[in-house]
């Protein structure tokens, strides 16, 4: 979906830009929360733009900014239109990004793996040689020495 073209990725960034200022000045929805736009992704032919964000808060305030940026998308479009020197006005869809989910699955992920460590080191403190101390052979000396 995404090009790599310099010309694609200098559009994003334009677009980036342009999208974050506006929210920054502020919508008159009050279902609007602290966004951020984390990336944009904008296709070969410059036709369509993919802006992902994430919201600080909980379920209910990510999806009621989903809903308020749904709504304002058309205003965001006259605006990045407005900003940028294109012939078309690219499309705007406004993707929830999946960064905090990915970041509370890591964490859980890096907490279970302390506490398997932790059980680890309890284990090895209590742990004792099966066998002799010194498992390896040690020449016996002779009497004549």
């Amino acid at each position: 979906m995404s090009s790599n073209s310099p010309r694609a990725r200098k559009m994003a960034d334009l677009i980036r830009e342009v999208v974050a200022q506006r929210l920054q000045k502020g919508l008159r929805d009050p279902r609007m929360g602290y966004v951020t736009i984390t990336d944009v992704q904008v296709t070969g032919d410059l036709q369509h733009a993919s802006i992902f964000f994430t919201v600080l808060g909980d379920e209910a305030e990510r999806t009621d900014t989903a809903a308020a940026l749904k709504a304002a998308t058309g205003m965001l479009r006259t605006e990045v239109g407005r900003n940028i020197t294109a012939r078309l006005t690219p499309s705007l869809e406004f993707v929830p990004d999946g960064i905090p989910e990915n970041a509370a699955a890591i964490e859980s992920l890096l907490s279970e793996a302390r506490e398997r460590d932790a059980a680890i080191l309890a284990m090895k403190s209590s742990a004792h040689y099966a066998g002799d101390p010194d498992p390896y052979k040690v020449p016996r000396e002779s009497p004549e020495e």
